[in-house]
């Protein structure tokens, strides 16, 4: 077991070699930490309870952001490492954690800066590190990624597979014939559903969806279906960018779900992610379509409203933005979309909030402020007008 000093040092020489934020717990209490940027808040706060909570030498978290955190623990103690992530996250999700982390509202831009400034690495180099730790750390133990990333019975149940192909191969060169693939008519339906945004269609589909007799595209079960949602999300991803979502907010969610799947071993976690990412993805175009069929200044005024959701939003810096002028902006928006600008803003703005009442425990008045509301009042009259009810009343109900 290393002493606390050697320990600390570790720790430090770990952050200063990758550029990420790390900490050294001891008995459950945080001794030092040591982080490359500034940052107002440590975010490791909103996940400290599931992070420390890995009791594996070497493990890893991986947040709704698609942040991730590794941890070593030796004996007493454990170093924790993150977050970072192979690509930037958007600024207005730093935004929001700055929000849930109670960032005061005059520190935000440091935060969103801090965060940016953190390394970015792929999550297998960060494994490989926390491996390479925990083999001196541990008396020797060699961990590897798989070791990691997958684990017990699914393990067991690989190299099974595995074993048992080996064997199979003995007395039949030739692979078993394989059913026939219906996948193509299932995907051109699904994805036309993305491209429109049409979330009520969605859920329709999914409630009475067939079974997919797709093409094997992996030598085990795990890999199948990672493949398969690689593949899902590239199509979902194209799909969207056709249905008007702007192409770097596209190939960026796709990324980040990628990065997820990765990580994920339960069969059960994959399907959940797989559902969830089509359905972000076709609610992502569902708020850029604005009528019928929505104009290129439709959809990128909702594409600039969804990306600064959390700032007070002045038409005539949105008609700056677009080289137009503010009431040409205002006009031509009406015009295309029967709903004036200012309703459009103050009703997106709403739908956030009913978001953060419903799966935060962040105070109205909160919520309020960070959606860059002027007072609470102003907020609670917005909400009123365009929910129907008081915030509180919508959460008591939620």
């Amino acid at each position: 077991m290393f002493a606390l000093f050697d320990l600390s040092y570790i720790a430090k020489s770990m952050g200063t070699l990758s550029g990420i934020p790390v900490r050294l717990i001891e008995n459950g209490e945080q001794a030092t930490a040591w982080f490359p940027v500034k940052l107002p808040k440590d975010p490791f706060a909103l996940y400290r309870n599931e992070i420390l909570s890995i009791t594996a030498h070497v493990g890893y978290f991986v947040t709704p952001l698609f942040h991730y955190y590794g941890i070593i623990n030796t004996g007493n103690a454990s170093i924790v490492i993150g977050p970072t992530s192979q690509i930037m996250a958007n600024e207005q999700d730093l935004r929001e954690l700055a929000f849930k982390l109670d960032v005061p509202k005059d520190d935000v831009p440091a935060f969103v800066d801090g965060m940016n400034g953190v390394t970015r690495l792929p999550v297998e180099t960060l494994l490989s590190m926390l491996c390479t730790m925990n083999h001196f750390l541990n008396g020797g133990e060699t961990l590897t990624i798989p070791d990691i990333a997958i684990f017990g019975d699914e393990q067991a149940s690989i190299k099974t597979t595995v074993e048992s192909r080996r064997t199979a191969r003995v007395y039949e060169e030739t692979p078993p014939p394989q059913d026939t693939h219906n996948a193509l008519a299932i995907e051109e339906s699904l994805m036309e559903i993305v491209r429109k945004g049409d979330t009520a269609a969605l859920r329709r589909w999914l409630a009475e969806a067939p079974a997919v007799r797709g093409g094997t595209i992996a030598t085990n079960q795990l890999r199948q279906l990672r493949n398969t949602f690689i593949v899902s999300v590239t199509l979902a991803s194209r799909a969207a960018i056709r249905g008007g979502m702007r192409e770097e907010d596209a190939f960026t969610l796709s990324d980040g779900y990628i990065q997820r799947i990765e990580l994920l071993s339960d069969h059960g976690k994959i399907m959940n992610l797989q559902y969830n990412m089509i359905l972000e993805f076709t609610e992502q175009v569902e708020k850029l379509h604005l009528g019928h069929q929505p104009t290129k200044l439709a959809t990128d005024v909702a594409n600039y409203v969804r990306r600064h959701l959390s700032e007070p939003i002045r038409t005539a810096k949105m008609a700056e933005t677009f080289f137009l002028s503010r009431p040409y902006l205002s006009a031509k928006f009406r015009q295309e979309t029967g709903e004036t600008l200012t309703d459009y803003i103050l009703r997106e703005k709403t739908e956030e909030a009913k978001r953060l009442l419903r799966y935060s425990d962040k105070s109205a008045s909160a919520i309020g402020a960070y959606l860059g509301f002027s007072s609470h009042g102003h907020f609670i009259r917005v909400f009123k007008k365009y929910a129907g009810m008081t915030p509180n009343d919508f959460r008591t109900k939620s």
